[in-house]
């Protein structure tokens, strides 16, 4: 008998989308030097062409789970290659195949040693990446999450700056130890939730009160990790100075949204009852985050930095709507996962640019850029505007949203969560000022060449986005409503059943 969850279909859309990054990763290694920047791109470029139909072919008005494959992997345990997505992970795989094309060419003048392996190494990232965006069995999300750290880490250790080693190195210990207790929640939850690893069985299942406490807060370190929630921050500003222009993008705007993912497709559906006992805990570190990541930001110096603790404090935001439990919290972090993912993004292709050019990430060093390079400022006025929610832009209505559905929550968390949003205009503002028209300090910076052809064609479909989905957010919020009105109603059909102790 066929799941009702789930929703087939015949070509494999989306192994092929996953792994088709993977195949390229080793072709790069039988094409001529010369070829290996071209052939990434050309790669990156057909994985996008490929996953367009996705967005073309979604059903909308379903909270199933679509492109659904299942093929036994392993008998027993019964562990199955079974993927799928819905309204709330469509968004996050296409931000993925979108961004990537964007960081190979970010990366064309900036990587001068090991091009090939850093190209494989990329390619290879992506599918790990999107492989934790369509998992549907516990395992096989697990062998992706984990399959990430490795390529992360030779991003940051390999191509990163001058304190590479140490900043991936607390990358990979953090991580690690989320990873750990990540595993421990897994097989706690198959052993009590009828021996499967399927999703959304477990999904399904009325776990008791103590075991969804205990489990929450192993998922809580694991994903709290990966966002990164205060006080698991620390690693993140490290990380974003040592690595390389392509790796900052990656992490801002891919690898911190899994983490988001993970509290979306574990913590909420398959532990509501907890969920709901520590909202106002985690609502409470999600506006702790939002101040205290603004306020590191006003202090920086460094642009890289700056922008760093910025993810931490716009992440905030995200963690804030996820725990309104409101279809407008949802919704608008969702949203604001994709919208963090295209304007931050864009911000560190920006300082990836300057830094190119004057070999700095100081801001004192790339001061007045307005006058030799006024296409980029055009652009970095554009992408701080966006960061900092100005009306017109995307970020504006995953912001307006997330307050929208933390007001329904708590008045009173809403204004204080409103003090993030005028902090990140000091700061940004205070960067552009300095940035973009501010006098040069001393240091030449009239010769600067301005962006080229290749930086323009990074940077123009990051600001079409920017003003398309700030103009016309619906098509995004359309493709998912349904799921996230299924999650909410499903999470509110556990809190019944859970009077009832799972034997």
């Amino acid at each position: 008998m066929s799941d009702p969850t789930i929703q087939t279909t015949g070509f494999p859309w989306l192994t092929a989308v996953v792994f088709l990054p993977l195949a390229g990763a080793v072709m790069l290694f039988f094409v001529k030097e010369s070829l290996v920047r071209w052939t990434a791109l050309v790669v990156a470029l057909a994985d996008l062409g490929l996953s367009l139909p996705l967005w073309l072919l979604f059903d909308p008005s379903t909270p199933r789970m679509q492109f659904t494959e299942r093929v036994s992997w392993i008998a027993s345990p019964s562990i199955n290659y079974s993927i799928g997505i819905d309204g709330i992970s469509l968004p996050l795989l296409l931000l993925t195949t979108f961004l990537t094309p964007l960081c190979v060419l970010a990366s064309w003048k900036a990587i001068e040693a090991r091009i090939r392996e850093f190209m494989a190494t990329m390619l290879i990232m992506e599918t790990a990446m999107l492989g934790v965006f369509v998992a549907l069995d516990l395992v096989l999300f697990y062998v992706f999450w984990e399959a990430m750290l490795i390529p992360m880490y030779l991003i940051i250790g390999v191509w990163g700056g001058p304190n590479r080693l140490y900043a991936a190195m607390k990358f990979f210990l953090y991580t690690l130890v989320g990873s750990v207790l990540l595993l421990i929640a897994i097989l706690v939850v198959f052993f009590h939730g009828g021996q499967t690893f399927d999703m959304l069985l477990l999904s399904r299942v009325g776990y008791s009160p103590t075991v969804q406490n205990w489990v929450f807060w192993a998922f809580f370190v694991a994903f709290a990790v990966k966002v990164p929630m205060f006080p698991f921050h620390t690693w993140l500003p490290d990380a974003h100075v040592e690595a390389p222009t392509a790796g900052s993008v990656f992490l801002a705007s891919l690898l911190l949204k899994m983490g988001a993912y993970g509290f979306l497709r574990f913590t909420l559906p398959m532990l509501p009852d907890a969920t709901e006992t520590f909202t106002p805990i985690m609502v409470a570190l999600s506006l702790i985050a939002i101040l205290y990541g603004a306020y590191m930001a006003l202090a920086q110096a460094d642009l890289k930095k700056l922008i760093a603790y910025s993810s931490v404090s716009h992440m905030g935001f995200v963690t804030l709507g996820i725990f309104a439990l409101n279809a407008q919290g949802i919704e608008g972090a969702v949203l604001q996962m994709v919208n963090h993912g295209i304007t931050t993004g864009a911000l560190f292709l920006c300082v990836g640019a300057i830094y190119e050019r004057t070999h700095s990430r100081m801001i004192a060093d790339n001061a007045g850029l307005a006058r030799p390079m006024p296409r980029f400022a055009t652009v970095l006025v554009i992408f701080a505007l966006s960061s900092l929610g100005l009306p017109g832009t995307n970020s504006f209505v995953g912001e307006f949203l997330v307050l929208v559905g933390t007001f329904l929550w708590s008045q009173a968390a809403a204004a204080i969560a409103a003090l993030g949003v005028i902090l990140a205009a000091v700061y940004l503002l205070w960067m552009v000022q300095r940035v973009a028209f501010g006098l040069p300090d001393g240091h030449n910076t009239e010769r600067l060449r301005d962006l080229n052809l290749r930086e323009m064609a990074t940077f123009v479909p990051l600001v079409v986005l920017v003003f398309w989905i700030g103009l016309f957010p619906n098509p995004v919020l359309t493709a998912m409503h349904a799921s996230v009105n299924n999650l909410i109603e499903h999470v509110d059909l556990e809190e019944v059943s859970l009077a009832v102790p799972n034997p």
